[in-house]
């Protein structure tokens, strides 16, 4: 009988520390931050990555559109960040976004492509704590002059309507 109340006792508390540990969640946010030389929108092979750009994560409640979570960043010398993210932010949406470019030459955001929505719940049956963002990009005021090329070769351009 000792032995039976030795196990459920081993085993309740065990359950209990699993339940702790899921309070105590932290995921990882990965990305990357880039210049779009061409001014497409998309990553080309005349695209820079930015070393030195702020990113932020805002999540802000389902509901209440209240902000419950921010955290920033700033990317590497390969344009990359990564943001710890703690807690379990499962009734709130999350957004990573840009903030500032060190670059003069290329500080301009795309309207409508600033932020990239991620998940950064525990419990949405993805078992890996990295989550991976979308690329974020500023633009240059003027396209590079071999953009030309370069749309070319994906046929981009000139563009033919048929």
């Amino acid at each position: 009988m000792a032995k039976a109340v030795l196990l459920l006792s081993a085993l309740c508390i065990l359950a209990f520390a699993n339940f702790a540990q899921c309070h105590d969640q932290v995921l990882n946010v990965e990305g990357s931050v880039y210049c779009d030389t061409c001014r497409v929108q998309f990553e080309t092979r005349l695209s820079e990555y930015i070393e030195g750009a702020i990113v932020r994560l805002v999540c802000r409640d389902i509901e209440t559109e209240k902000e419950t979570y921010t955290v920033e960043g700033v990317t590497d010398k390969n344009g990359k960040y990564a943001l710890k993210v703690e807690g379990d932010h499962e009734n709130s949406l999350c957004d990573v976004g840009i903030v500032k470019s060190p670059r003069e030459d290329c500080k301009d955001p795309a309207i409508g492509f600033e932020n990239s929505r991620v998940v950064c719940s525990g419990n949405v049956g993805m078992h890996n704590p990295t989550r991976f963002a979308n690329p974020l990009f500023f633009m240059k005021s003027e396209s590079l002059p071999g953009c030309k090329d370069v749309l070319d070769e994906l046929g981009l351009f000139p563009l033919e309507f048929n």
